[in-house]
């Protein structure tokens, strides 16, 4: 009979396992001190001119709601979300024969979704009421002159009478008109308005609102007109090769959600601090997902034409794909990695000086007892981060043999370090980040698999 008074039998000190009980306990990984996704400072500038993110970045870091605290986390996502529907614009207008239009507006539908879903959890957690939005609810249902408005109806149970706006800059509204994108950008309208169910306003985008929730002031918050005017990169009048456009507008959203989700790890390194592990856990859940889409988002990449590409890439006299020229996906990577430094914070002990299992057998006991179940919530989705940030670079590494070649992504030095080695394969097989909270796992692992013996 199995023994469940896991606490009783914890060991006060280091653990003393007998001859029947072998446990692996994981060494410390020490990196390298070159970051493997480095890269020199000219390649770096050279990638920023050509998304034009020192503008973007203006646009990201303006406060123009001084009172909404979330502004740096919702208004680059909103941004990356807006650029998508310009994606989409640019991929149906393609006049390319052999361009697969069917794959892509099918991938793009699927990312637009992602978006919306990410976006809702932010505005879920933007619950203090300092954002800025407008009450649709009139005492006459008075159709405004700008043409923002565009129904006026009544809350069934309700005196008042509700206008539902819409967004005068977006492209949403606009793609909605357009035969050739009609259907996808309606079923985008109906995501928001089930995604945005649980918030406290709506996008405001041209989603039927049913709830009569108030709209988020898109277009002072997402600036769509201002944007927009960045949607020419400095080589559109002097390269004749539409998968240019394509490329330069999907490398924007990506590095829109790269500047989230930095945001974010700003966030989650406050709420620890803070001790607010609650909120920290739903964040690193947020991170976690915000990994997979940046995955998604470099996926774009597959349905690229290789002639094109392969001939934009010489004319752009690019030696790579863009991501591992990103200050930004750098300082993504460095500051999800730093997260661990957070374990003993969240344990509430100090790391033994002389190396022994203090933060091994503070996980165990934890996790035995329960008691502190937002603890271990916060602890397992920081191993679901790492988890996503490993899968995104062994995915980059894959559709980067796809995409150029296996021989001259082999080749390629911003693939490999300085001595030969292959930096992709280095990140997503470097051992755990947490090697307290594997060690406990392992141990208590084999601690129920010899008491069920």
């Amino acid at each position: 009979m199995v023994d469940l008074d896991c606490k009783a039998k914890m060991p006060s000190k280091s653990p003393k396992l007998s001859n029947k009980l072998h446990v692996s306990i994981p060494t410390l990984f020490r990196a390298p001190n070159k970051s493997p996704i480095s890269c020199s400072q000219s390649a770096c500038s050279s990638y920023e001119q050509y998304l034009r993110l020192p503008q973007l970045t203006k646009f990201w870091t303006s406060k123009d709601f001084p009172n909404w605290k979330d502004e740096s986390l919702v208004k680059p996502a909103l941004q990356a979300l807006e650029i998508t529907f310009r994606l989409v614009s640019i991929v149906l207008s393609d006049p390319r024969p052999y361009a697969n239009r069917r794959e892509f507006k099918r991938r793009l539908e699927s990312l637009a979704t992602f978006q919306i879903q990410l976006i809702a959890i932010l505005c879920e957690d933007d619950d203090d009421s300092t954002a800025p939005i407008v009450n649709l609810t009139t005492s006459n249902g008075v159709l405004s002159r700008d043409g923002s408005y565009t129904e006026v109806w009544k809350v069934p149970g309700e005196e008042s009478t509700v206008v539902n706006r819409m967004s005068e800059s977006s492209l949403l509204p606009r793609l909605a008109t357009w035969q050739k994108s009609e259907d996808m950008a309606q079923k985008i309208l109906y995501i928001i308005e089930s995604e945005m169910r649980r918030c406290p306003y709506t996008l405001g985008l041209g989603e039927p609102n049913l709830a009569g929730k108030p709209n988020l002031e898109y277009d002072a918050v997402c600036k769509p007109h201002e944007l927009h005017a960045l949607q020419k990169n400095p080589y559109s009048n002097h390269i004749n090769n539409h998968e240019n456009q394509i490329l330069y507008t999907t490398q924007q959203i990506l590095e829109s959600w790269i500047f989230t989700s930095r945001e974010l790890l700003k966030r989650i390194a406050d709420r620890i601090g803070n001790k607010e592990f609650d909120k920290a856990s739903n964040d690193c859940y947020l991170l976690e997902q915000m990994w997979k889409l940046v995955a998604e988002i470099q996926d774009l990449h597959l349905l690229m034409d290789p002639d094109d590409f392969l001939r934009l890439k010489n004319q752009l006299s690019m030696p790579s794909l863009h991501e591992f020229r990103s200050r930004g996906l750098f300082e993504m990577t460095k500051l999800s990695k730093d997260l661990k430094h957070m374990v003993p914070v969240i344990l509430g002990v100090e790391v033994d000086p002389s190396g022994g299992p203090r933060l091994q057998e503070a996980a165990m006991r934890l996790y035995c007892e329960k008691k502190d179940f937002d603890k271990i919530h916060l602890l397992q989705a920081l191993q679901a981060i790492e988890t996503a940030l490993k899968r995104f670079f062994f995915a980059y590494k894959q559709m980067l043999v796809v995409v150029m070649g296996s021989l001259e992504a082999k080749a390629n030095r911003v693939v490999l370090s300085a001595d030969s080695s292959d930096s992709l394969t280095q990140i997503f097989l470097e051992p755990t980040y947490y090697p307290s909270l594997d060690a406990a796992k392992t141990f208590l692992g084999e601690f129920w698999s010899h008491e069920k013996k």
